[in-house]
């Protein structure tokens, strides 16, 4: 589910992106360069898949406490990318179309030379933000569940996203973005908090973070975290049976911090409902 939901959320918003570009390249009677906007989407893609190979190799090459260091790196790092994925969202999504719109129009207007170069470099940039993004928070959540569980959420997840996208750019669906991606912020933020949780565990494991107390409790003869309930709830909430304090205190607080900063820092709603091709 992890895999599947920040699969289906990064693919969308990567799909928008290019609805976006291409429907302002249709507006703008450009739509003859719209190949080169497929070029940048491919070459980012492969770029994509290149970097998420790369990472797990570079991870699979260590053991013991160096696996374990590096495990707490990648997860604390996800939980901080996706984090701020969530802000910039918040604050850009309401103008994603105006601004990708603007960034097109100088992209073929400003030096007529140029513009397969620019639109290519428009659309590589925006999806690979979001595939660099994706590769890093699959590879954290490898950690929590299994590889193949991660690839065929991620498939899924990206299959549906893709869908959707489509219908969004050929006028078939009409969809509230920002609702969409309120709710899915909501879950995302359960899922870094995990993420955060866990990457303390492993640190905490390595020797770099005191214990505090360890542990506080242990639910794993009652619920383990290693079967069944257990462990679809450490996949979906991070949840620990026998945590340490210092684990315990860390996703509280990255719930507390995080839920502030997100309700000081709330827009008004205002109905959206988006049709990327438009």
């Amino acid at each position: 589910m992890p895999a599947f939901l920040l699969s289906l959320r990064e693919g969308l918003e990567a799909a928008l992106i290019v609805g976006i570009v291409l429907g302002a390249l249709r507006k703008l009677g450009r739509s003859d360069q719209s190949q080169f906007v497929w070029l940048g989407v491919g070459t980012a893609i492969l770029a994509s898949i290149l970097a998420a190979v790369g990472l797990n190799a570079a991870g699979a090459q260590f053991e013991g406490r160096a696996e374990q260091v590096f495990e707490g790196v990648m997860m604390l790092l996800a939980a901080a990318v996706l984090t701020w994925m969530i802000f910039w969202m918040q604050r850009e999504g309401i103008h994603l179309r105006e601004r990708l719109t603007a960034d097109v129009k100088a992209a073929t207007t400003s030096d007529h030379g140029r513009s397969p170069t620019n639109l290519f470099l428009l659309a590589f940039l925006a999806v690979f933000r979001e595939g660099i993004e994706l590769a890093l928070f699959l590879i954290a959540a490898t950690y929590a569940t299994s590889p193949i569980q991660t690839l065929i959420g991620a498939i899924l997840g990206l299959a549906l996203a893709s869908g959707l996208g489509y219908l969004l750019f050929a006028g078939a669906l009409r969809l509230n973005i920002r609702l969409f991606f309120k709710v899915t912020s909501l879950a995302l933020i359960v899922f870094a908090a995990g993420m955060v949780a866990y990457g303390v565990h492993e640190l905490v494991e390595a020797g770099l973070l005191p214990a505090l107390v360890a542990p506080i409790y242990d639910l794993n003869p009652v619920v383990s975290d290693n079967a069944g309930p257990g462990l679809l709830l450490k996949a979906l909430l991070g949840y620990n049976g026998n945590p340490a304090l210092i684990e315990t205190v860390s996703y509280i607080g990255y719930f507390v911090v995080i839920w502030f900063v997100l309700r000081t820092r709330q827009v008004p709603d205002k109905p959206t409902a988006v049709k990327a091709g438009n």
